[in-house]
């Protein structure tokens, strides 16, 4: 649980099905991203609410975990059950997790 009551989870320890929200900007996404992930940045949230994907819970990722966080309490103000995903994509490349580009080199974090 973050310190503003937030509750969060390692990406290292997410269930296989977990449902996603990538937060990152398009460069992040581009350089790598998980496969089964929603992606829309922290900025169009509010105005693409509607294209979120459905998980309860919702696990909302950036690269490290601060960005998702602050998504995750929104989301919790409108109904929505959130966790932030502590580490973020950091920690999921760390822990081996499969991760794909689109940049035609191999997945890596920025």
């Amino acid at each position: 649980m973050t310190s503003s009551g937030i509750p969060e989870q390692p990406a290292s320890e997410l269930p296989s099905d977990a449902v996603l929200l990538d937060v990152r900007e398009h460069d992040e996404w581009a350089a790598a991203h998980i496969e089964s992930a929603v992606h829309i940045p922290i900025r169009e949230v509010t105005v693409r609410f509607g294209e979120l994907p459905q998980g309860d819970p919702l696990y909302v990722i950036c690269r490290s975990g601060a960005r998702s966080a602050r998504v995750a309490e929104f989301l919790r103000s409108q109904g929505t059950v959130a966790v932030n995903v502590a580490g973020g994509m950091e920690d999921w490349a760390a822990s081996g997790r499969p991760m794909v580009s689109e940049t035609g080199r191999p997945p890596q974090v920025i």
